[in-house]
């Protein structure tokens, strides 16, 4: 199946609505039904028939379709927020008692959820370095049901040999999950190389234009029929149709937008690691990356994602760079047609040292390259890094 024709035609029965060639919005919560043979089909079998939005809609289908073509799923759940749609994967895949294995700097909610709200229900989790595949083995136990993978994760950009880790848990019968939004489904393939369910932040890549929350969950018809019947459908956190039409819409320009954003980075990054006032730049695809013959291995092509570490003695300092900055809006997320920066320093207190103990130094700052002219956001750094 190639990709112009999962962007473009999958799902997209046109002549089933007036040939349309853009599909309507079922803004509709509810499914009427002409007998009860048919009512009871609907009700029996929610994920496969428009009953209740809740469940099923028609706009929501169509996305559910391209998504998991792209990432080479037999299926896909589309929820209100990535960060539901790891919760969902999680909690369908455990029980008290059980362990779950994490990669040890992942996304903050995922991060929340393991550490902070299973172990209430008696759901243990380890975090290990994933940089080394040894790591997951030396954690696992008889216990451990899930491991939980991020890569690259959205900061620093460690990556796990995917493939390595889903042949070590497939031997144990352990399920893996792979948070896929850094390299979204045209960079990276984790259901090839053996992972069981691929979740992605569709706010991200997938939707583009910052302007659509979503999240989204790819594996086997058999896990998310499980995932469906179990935390899908209890907690509700679905997504809804006019937000589905948005990410349809976000998905026609995904290639194009992921070249373009690629080209540009690498002359960013051209300019940033051979500035004076830079002390290193987070890359993947840097070759003084340590992970770089991975990223080669098991990664197709680049985002847009990157972090820069100052080269300053003082938070002021990082502060006035930021405040600078007059291209990129300073906000959280990424993956938008827009530049974005996020500095570390905001999720602390004013005043804080600028190197803490246990985490990165303040003086990180994560830039998003959008669409923008390289040119004009080379510029832009060049005039704000002159303020240091």
């Amino acid at each position: 199946m190639d990709l112009s024709y999962i962007l473009n035609q999958l799902g997209e029965d046109r002549e089933t609505y007036r040939n349309a060639v853009a599909p309507p919005i079922f803004q509709s919560s509810i499914f009427a039904h002409t007998t009860v043979a048919a009512m009871r089909v609907g009700i029996q079998d929610e994920l496969n028939n428009n009953f209740y939005t809740r469940g099923n809609n028609p706009t929501v289908e169509i996305l559910r379709k391209k998504v998991a073509a792209l990432e080479g799923a037999e299926d896909c759940l589309m929820f209100g927020s990535g960060a539901a749609a790891i919760a969902a994967a999680v909690v369908a895949s455990v029980r008290g008692g059980d362990d779950v294995v994490c990669v040890q700097k992942p996304y903050s909610w995922t991060r929340t959820l393991l550490r902070d709200l299973l172990p209430r229900f008696g759901v243990k989790t380890i975090f290990v370095d994933g940089t080394d595949s040894a790591n997951f083995e030396a954690a696992l136990s008889e216990r451990t049901r899930l491991i939980v993978l991020e890569s690259p994760n959205s900061m620093t950009y460690e990556q796990q040999d995917l493939a390595a880790v889903a042949t070590l848990a497939k031997a144990r019968g352990i399920r893996t999950l792979c948070d896929n939004s850094y390299a979204s489904p045209l960079n990276q393939s984790p259901i090839a190389l053996g992972i069981d369910m691929v979740a992605h932040s569709a706010t991200k890549y997938l939707g583009g234009h910052s302007d659509v929350v979503a999240g989204a969950l790819c594996a086997s018809h058999a896990i998310i029929r499980e995932v469906f019947k179990g935390p899908y459908m209890t907690f509700g956190a679905m997504l809804s149709p006019q937000d589905a039409w948005l990410l349809i819409r976000g998905l026609r320009t995904l290639p194009i937008r992921m070249q373009r954003i690629a080209e540009t980075a690498a002359k960013v990054v051209v300019f940033l690691e051979s500035h004076p006032k830079i002390e290193k730049v987070y890359y993947p695809h840097l070759s003084t990356n340590p992970q770089f013959a991975l990223t080669q291995q098991q990664m197709h092509g680049a985002s847009g994602l990157l972090s820069i570490e100052l080269r300053v003695d003082s938070v002021a300092a990082v502060e006035r760079f930021c405040d600078a900055l007059q291209r990129f809006l300073m906000t959280v997320s990424w993956g938008g047609y827009e530049s974005l920066i996020f500095p570390v320093a905001c999720v602390f207190p004013a005043g804080a040292p600028l190197h803490p103990p246990g985490g990165l130094p303040l003086s990180v700052v994560r830039l998003s390259i959008g669409l923008e002219d390289a040119d004009v956001l080379i510029a832009d750094l060049d005039q704000a890094l002159a303020e240091l």
